[in-house]
């Protein structure tokens, strides 16, 4: 079920309990900004999640209330996950969905990092 991008950050959400160690993982990566690991219904042959370690609910939000230094050590994160996993080249999708519209199922700011075959057109 989409949610809502502008509703109240939810505590129960499935990222906030990796977070918090509740709920395992498969982790490639973790620094003081972000935790990076496999999603567990993939969608291309290497699929990662990347998170931020703040209660953001989207992108949106990030980008309206995240401090300069979350900002900056997510995105470096991003990028750092993407090139360890070897997708640089030949390439590789970001992607991260907000609001109902946007299909976003998990109301916690996530990316995907999806790559290791043609992907495709954007949207169909």
């Amino acid at each position: 079920m989409p949610t809502d991008a502008t509703a109240p950050y939810d505590e129960s959400n499935i990222f906030a309990r990796i977070l918090r160690g509740e709920l395992p993982c498969t982790k490639v990566y973790e620094d003081e900004h972000a935790l990076a690991f496999h999603d567990i219904s993939p969608q291309a042959p290497l699929h990662l999640l990347v998170i931020p370690k703040g209660a953001y609910v989207s992108w949106d939000d990030f980008s309206r209330r995240g401090s300069a230094e979350e900002i900056a050590g997510f995105v470096k994160a991003v990028g750092h996950v993407a090139r360890e996993a070897g997708l640089v080249e030949p390439g590789y999708r970001l992607l991260s969905n907000v609001g109902v519209n946007g299909g976003q199922v998990v109301p916690h700011l996530h990316v995907h990092v999806l790559g290791g075959k043609l992907l495709g057109p954007m949207v169909r």
